[in-house]
């Protein structure tokens, strides 16, 4: 049976019709949704919950309800702080990015939180889970060392800042490392001058660097190569005196006659 022209329904009409009735249904669906129904509070214990068996992921929809319920609230601050640690524990770089913005905006917001201490920590620890080898760019090792740093300045009577001296002796190895593979580089490609003068600057900015034996010995050898066979002898004299056990001691080249 065919329906009369003028009892037909516009077409335009008919979509802005089905249109309405599927916002009604997704409208229905998100008032449905448990999660909305719970206090900052009450997602906040189960994002507790979720986070003590290491179900991460889930953990952060209640603790992010739990914030933006109650942003200003105990249970807010504790929300959005936790909402990082999810992201510090679950690991990955791309997570440990998340982590830091987290640390960093739980700060901007609460800047005299008696955790403040420990969410510097917080930034430097996400930073320091994510620097390269030594023989890549260290970007983030320097700033991961001075997160550690402002901990330090900012809070020094912490159990925090001690923590954050620790890990700021290992980060500082990293860099003397990568300052040693660089002047290698230079040797490596004929360039004893720019040799000598990256180890002068390890030696000088990086005095705890442990494997000086490596340094004093490419000094020797940019130093032969530049002609200077006295200075290069006298750095040679310094690994035997130093490290008389290191495998290089043996390597030291015969003196020109």
């Amino acid at each position: 049976m065919r329906i009369p022209r003028s009892h037909r329904i516009p077409s335009a009409l008919l979509i802005l019709v089905v249109a309405g009735s599927q916002i009604g249904c997704k409208s229905g669906a998100k008032r449905e949704d448990p999660l909305l129904q719970l206090s900052a509070a009450e997602s906040l214990v189960e994002g507790q919950r979720l986070m003590g068996i290491e179900k991460y992921s889930q953990a952060r929809k209640y603790l992010t309800h739990a914030f933006e319920v109650e942003p200003n609230s105990a249970s807010g601050r504790e929300a959005l702080l936790l909402v990082a640690d999810s992201l510090y524990k679950q690991g990955g770089s791309p997570n440990l990015v998340q982590a830091e913005a987290k640390y960093r905006d739980f700060l901007n917001r609460f800047p005299t939180s008696d955790r403040a201490p420990y969410v510097q920590l917080q930034i430097g620890n996400s930073l320091a889970g994510r620097v390269e080898r030594p023989d890549r760019d260290q970007s983030v090792t320097r700033s991961a060392l001075t997160a550690y740093e402002d901990l330090m300045r900012l809070y020094p009577t912490s159990d925090e800042a001690a923590s954050g001296r620790e890990r700021l002796g290992a980060l500082r190895g990293k860099l003397g490392e990568h300052e040693f593979e660089v002047a290698r580089f230079y040797y490596r490609y004929g360039i004893p001058v720019a040799t000598a003068g990256r180890l002068n600057y390890l030696l000088a900015n990086y005095p705890e660097y442990a494997e000086k034996d490596k340094v004093y010995y490419y000094l020797g050898l940019a130093l032969n190569r530049m002609g200077k066979p006295e200075e290069a002898a006298q750095w040679f004299d310094k690994l035997r005196e130093e490290f008389p056990q290191s495998e290089l001691v043996g390597d030291i080249p015969a003196a020109r006659g």
